[in-house]
């Protein structure tokens, strides 16, 4: 292994980390209200949980937006980057969610920004800064992944890492279940993260689609709730 790969290991290391301030752990994306409507939920019902979001969700719409975005970065076309943008925005049909993914993508890319100077993204808080960008998290990470030269397949599979790692800590710090299981899950499901980055390398946005609305309804419900852990 030679300096420039271990130079991208160490760049995904440290925004997978959950030291690093995304602010992902406040999130349960829709587990919380679930968790709040049936007390009795299992560890075997998280991992089908994260499954179907995996598949419905994340996987055929944020994870491609994300590998999309990576390669406008590294290509400079700023306006398929904006073009990005609003359209996983437009996707976003819960405010909550879609607040927070705005939340995140910003806070992530100002972060990296501080000791990863690159001008595409420099130039995505700029405009953010004018109103002319959201800032979608899967926006965010691709151009954040890029400024720290980390290659599609491994961006892929550290966003949706990250995204089962945020729905197990919830689950954990619900009492849902005890740290031993937040692994067994994890490690359970890396062949199905490794089957869809895999089969969305190459996929163009104009290929996104998602569909829970199970999910959906009980992210609103989320929204109402008076008393919260998490943001959504």
């Amino acid at each position: 292994m030679n300096t420039d790969d271990m130079e991208q290991d160490l760049g995904m290391m440290q925004i997978s980390d959950s030291f690093f301030p995304t602010g992902l752990y406040a999130n349960s994306n829709g587990l919380e209200s679930i968790f709040q409507n049936n007390k009795k939920i299992t560890h075997l019902e998280v991992a089908e949980i994260i499954e179907a979001q995996l598949k419905q969700q994340i996987g055929p719409t944020d994870l491609i937006v994300m590998l999309n975005a990576l390669k406008f970065a590294s290509a400079r076309e700023f306006d398929k980057i904006t073009e990005a943008d609003t359209r996983i925005n437009s996707m976003k049909n819960i405010k909550e969610v879609r607040e927070a993914s705005k939340r995140s993508g910003i806070q992530l890319a100002r972060c990296v920004n501080e000791f990863a100077k690159d001008e595409i993204l420099q130039k995505y808080l700029e405009s953010h800064q004018k109103g002319t960008i959201d800032g979608a998290y899967p926006v965010s990470f691709g151009l954040c992944a890029n400024a720290l030269g980390i290659d599609s397949q491994k961006a892929g599979l550290m966003f949706l890492y990250g995204f089962v790692v945020s729905v197990v800590g919830a689950a954990s710090r619900m009492g849902i279940t005890q740290h031993y299981q937040a692994q067994k899950i994890i490690h359970e499901l890396k062949p199905l993260i490794i089957r869809i980055v895999s089969e969305s390398l190459d996929r163009p946005i104009k290929d996104i689609w998602q569909f829970a609305p199970h999910l959906e309804i009980l992210q609103m419900h989320h929204e109402r709730m008076d008393s919260k852990m998490f943001i959504t």
